[in-house]
């Protein structure tokens, strides 16, 4: 406040009005803290500060309480239009969960492709009406009514091929596992 009054009585040049700027710290926290998020004070008191020592020529400060307290108001007004411009409230933050990591690693594939293939193993192994069955149903798509009729055989006999061509390549899939537990393991 010394220099405040000072400041009144004498004005204050450049390299004193940075010096004095210093002492003003808290007070422009305190300022700030009164109108904007707790997050932001700290770069709002260094954009005053900023403009107080980016300061050129001018006229000798006479009253250096009411300069910086009208720099922080304009820093504070021109934060709130940029703001309002940039539609700073429709914005989130991005976490971590938007940006999903690649589940699709060297390992993940290779792992993939081995099942793949123990499940086309499976399925040359199977019965031809069983194996057709679960082509036409599961590869392309057809319903169980429209398998049954392309096949010959009714309904539940379809549900029955499938039912039985799951079971087999599952169990195929597992016993892969088995074989190979770090494998299984790592991929949990």
């Amino acid at each position: 406040m010394a220099l405040a009054k000072l400041a009144e009585h004498q004005g204050v040049d450049q390299a004193g009005l940075v010096q004095a700027s210093l002492h003003y710290q808290q007070a422009l926290r305190a300022f700030f803290r009164r109108r904007v998020a707790h997050h932001d004070v700290d770069d709002l008191v260094q954009e005053v500060l900023l403009r107080l020592h980016s300061r050129r020529g001018g006229e000798a400060v006479a009253n250096l309480n009411s300069f910086i307290f009208q720099t922080a108001t304009n820093v504070l007004l021109d934060r709130r239009r940029r703001d309002a411009v940039r539609h700073r409230q429709a914005h989130c933050e991005l976490e971590p969960i938007h940006h999903p990591v690649d589940d699709l690693s060297p390992d993940r594939v290779l792992q993939a492709k081995e099942q793949a293939s123990v499940a086309l193993a499976a399925l040359a192994g199977m019965p031809h009406r069983t194996r057709a069955a679960f082509m036409l149903v599961r590869f392309e798509s057809l319903s169980y009514k429209a398998a049954a009729a392309q096949l010959g055989i009714s309904v539940s006999a379809v549900e029955k091929h499938v039912t039985k061509a799951l079971r087999i390549v599952t169990s195929r899939l597992q016993e892969n596992d088995e074989r190979q537990p770090t494998q299984a393991w790592i991929a949990r």
